[in-house]
């Protein structure tokens, strides 16, 4: 463990000191452009009778910039067009707007990323901790359902409809027939919605739901692009293969608990579902549970990642002002790419603390496996 703290610490270092390099770079490469292009038509904007707004003067100057200067058609254009674009960044501009600030990195803009990372970091561990618990009760559910011997609802209502002779007399069979084509609309349905890319979910409902909320961020990072359904079925690979590994067998046989019935004394009771660590007993799963999560941990950096990749979207895509991902689409529209590589060195230290703490609970859990804890 201390030989990847180190390797952690001294990629943190090397990536932090090239970013603040290359935001310095890039604060005064900003400044040298916007001084050598303001004093190239400074002459020019001090001509108190030249209105460049006006289009006659604008056609007047370049009639006199064609007269004074035949042979350079291409340079007077592009001096045409470096008045123009210094006028439209007049209007466009952040600092000229209303409550406008100092373009780039500064104090007043470090104090206002400060409080949105604060905001994101919150929405993504209350994300993370929901969708690890959520997947590990989608893949259980799903491995009891194996073991019950059942397979898809459609499957069980063609098994029903088969052999409905048999069963003429029994009166609840339309009944039964009902609830598991239902369910398997659902069932259809919630996958449609867990794939579906946030964006397209969000704003298929913002109309009635209030998108600045951080309920609606949690629930949306939650449920969408996939990820629960992922790793969900992750996390079932690893219960299938870790059922297969004969300590099952020999468990078995020392007279655990191999029972999979819902809610009964030997079996699977349904609050298993939420606290799969604390409510197995002496059920042979639980050795299955907890080897199949020893497993999983590491697909928490892999899980991380592509959950902050789909918050930031998310918030781009919603234009949630307030937000991190608004506020990035925001400067790389006002071309401020120091304060976008600042947001981006921000990102990143979150996935390194996240890689940093499964690496550190993993280290954990080896060692309760080694017997030193």
């Amino acid at each position: 463990m201390k030989t990847k703290l180190i390797e952690h610490t001294l990629s943190i270092l090397l990536v932090t000191c090239v970013f603040l390099i290359l935001i310095t770079f890039l604060k005064r490469e900003e400044e040298r452009r916007a001084a050598t292009s303001r004093s190239s038509i400074e002459p020019y904007l001090q001509i108190d009778s030249l209105d460049f707004g006006n289009p006659l003067h604008t056609a007047l100057f370049k009639e006199t910039l064609t007269l004074f200067h035949p042979d350079s058609p291409a340079q007077n254009d592009s001096l045409l067009r470096s008045i123009e674009a210094y006028r439209q960044e007049q209007f466009t501009n952040q600092i000229n707007k209303t409550g406008g600030e100092e373009r780039g990195v500064s104090p007043a803009k470090l104090a206002k990323l400060g409080n949105m990372y604060a905001q994101f970091i919150l929405v993504y561990i209350v994300v993370m901790i929901l969708s690890y618990r959520a997947a590990q009760s989608l893949a259980i559910f799903r491995f009891v359902r194996m073991k019950q011997h059942k397979g898809s609802y459609f499957g069980e209502l063609y098994d029903l409809v088969k052999n409905r002779r048999a069963k003429q007399r029994e009166p609840s069979l339309s009944m039964r027939a009902g609830a598991l084509f239902a369910r398997a609309i659902l069932k259809g349905f919630s996958y449609a919605v867990l794939f579906a890319p946030a964006y397209v979910i969000a704003y298929s409902i913002r109309s009635s739901i209030n998108t600045d909320s951080y309920f609606f961020m949690i629930l949306l990072g939650v449920i969408s692009n996939g990820l629960l359904i992922n790793y969900a079925n992750k996390f079932f690979t690893f219960l299938v293969t870790e059922d297969r590994k004969g300590y099952v067998q020999t468990a078995i046989v020392k007279n655990l608990s191999n029972s999979y019935t819902w809610g009964t004394t030997d079996g699977v009771s349904y609050w298993a579902l939420l606290r799969p660590n604390s409510l197995f007993g002496s059920h042979v799963f639980k050795h299955i549970y907890l080897n199949a999560r020893y497993q999983f941990l590491t697909t928490l950096k892999e899980h991380a990642s592509f959950l902050i990749t789909g918050l930031i979207i998310i918030e781009m895509a919603l234009n949630i002002q307030g937000h991190l991902g608004y506020e990035m689409l925001q400067n790389i529209l006002y071309k401020q790419y120091d304060v976008v590589v600042s947001i981006i060195l921000g990102v990143f230290l979150i996935v390194k603390a996240t890689d940093i703490a499964v690496d550190a609970w993993f280290h954990w859990e080896s060692r309760k496996y080694e017997n030193k804890v």
